[in-house]
């Protein structure tokens, strides 16, 4: 197979360093990609939003797949572009995206289909904004109707500061606040077959003990051994089926990454959020377990084929990511500052411990520089998480970038390292 990948971040890298280790990939593509893609696939300029650029790219490589990253690209229809060019496409159409797309929309979804979630208002003026502020009263929980690259969502005490994101952001959906621990559980479809992968769990919070501003993500872990054994099973009955069926009923079949956010209150599993694509930072944790060949699951998705997909195969050990993020992450974070200390560990650290490059680049004098937020995501995979964890953060320490910052406690409480918070509730 030759295959194509769009997208240029950790997630896109993670998905490369899996693709490039599958024996029948003999050809890799990445557009835009960065510092870190371009060592395992061949890079390309392309404007990843344009759907007719990343269609012709994809033919002139004579892809057998395109692989669409990112959910900006996918809500774009770049997906849908892809498909019209007779080529293969992982990832849902501009209207079954919609479900990241739209918070509204993916309330609209989750109602038809019984899918448990949290109760919302969707508001659309300040008035508005105001009067679900006072029903719900705090923690106050917002979000921004539409795409924000991670950074939508503001949960606070601060009524003043709960009602300026509101102003902010032209529709936003305004909740009640979900109690226990969040969990993400990633699904493959073709829109008929459903199969979950690897439930993990990331850390939105910039600093230890989840404190300081919400981000994109500081860091993961998989497998999650407070959860209740039967969470998965009862995700896909509950969540995941129910909501593929409902676009499918709708004439809009969902094609591709169904990513559910979860919280496990004392009430029982609520859906946080839908995404329509892999996460980052979970994907580097989820893909550092799969054993089964990662392209073939995601053609088969692609092609309707996955009926046909043998039980999917993981390893019995755990991995742990943890981000390195710029100086000013994530108000204003800087970019253009050396990254060093990757060489060392490659050649100190890894198979078993490896970086998966974020916003990277290559300057004029060939150095890797930072060119985002979040930089680097340390992955590593161990027999348990305590040495999967002890692993990332022996790299990380090698890891040289001026003003640099990143969570010491990704996996802490998981691995018995410090105290816990709440269990996970039994599943009925």
């Amino acid at each position: 197979m030759r295959i194509l990948v769009i997208g240029g971040g950790a997630r896109e890298h993670a998905l490369c360093h899996a693709l490039s280790r599958d024996p029948s990939v003999t050809e890799l593509h990445c557009a835009p990609g960065n510092a870190g893609t371009a060592q395992v696939a061949t890079p390309h300029e392309v404007d990843a939003l344009n759907g007719a650029e990343v269609a012709a790219l994809a033919g002139r490589l004579r892809a057998d797949l395109v692989v669409v990253g990112p959910e900006a690209p996918l809500v774009a229809g770049v997906a849908d572009a892809v498909r019209e060019a007779g080529i293969a496409a992982f990832g849902p159409s501009a209207r079954a995206a919609r479900l990241e797309g739209s918070k509204a929309f993916a309330k609209e979804i989750m109602a038809a289909a019984g899918v448990p979630t949290a109760r919302s208002y969707v508001c659309a003026t300040p008035e508005e904004a105001d009067a679900a502020l006072d029903a719900f009263g705090p923690p106050y929980v917002v979000k921004d109707d539409g795409l924000a690259a991670g950074k939508g969502v503001v949960v606070t005490e601060d009524l003043a500061h709960a009602r300026a994101h509101a102003r902010s952001c032209e529709r936003v959906v305004i909740e009640e606040y979900l109690d226990g621990p969040e969990v993400s559980l990633f699904a493959v479809t073709d829109g008929e077959t459903v199969l979950p992968l690897q439930p993990a769990q990331d850390f939105k919070r910039a600093r230890d003990a989840d404190e300081g501003p919400n981000t994109g993500g500081m860091g993961a872990y998989s497998p999650l051994p407070w959860a209740d054994p039967k969470l998965t099973d009862a995700v896909l009955d509950t969540v995941l089926r129910p909501t593929v069926e409902e676009l499918r009923r709708r004439g809009t079949p969902f094609a591709g990454l169904l990513y559910a956010g979860l919280a496990l209150t004392s009430r029982g599993v609520r859906v946080v959020e839908f995404n329509a694509r892999f996460g980052d930072p979970e994907t580097q944790v989820v893909l550092a377990r799969l054993r089964t060949p990662l392209a073939g699951l995601l053609h088969a998705a692609a092609t309707g084929g996955l009926d046909r997909v043998e039980p999917l195969r993981w390893s019995d050990g755990a991995a742990v990511t943890v981000v390195v993020a710029a100086d000013g992450y994530p108000e204003s974070p800087r970019t253009g500052d050396p990254v060093e200390g990757l060489d060392e560990i490659e050649a100190e650290d890894g198979p078993d411990a490896y970086v998966l490059h974020a916003g990277t680049r290559r300057d004029d004098a060939g150095r890797v520089v930072s060119a985002g937020g979040r930089v680097l995501s340390v992955t590593a995979a161990g027999p348990d998480l305590a040495q999967a964890r002890a692993l990332a953060y022996r790299a990380v320490a090698r890891v040289r970038l001026a003003g640099s910052h990143h969570r010491t406690d990704i996996a802490a409480a998981a691995a018995g390292e410090i105290p816990s918070s709440p269990q996970s509730p039994t599943i009925e």
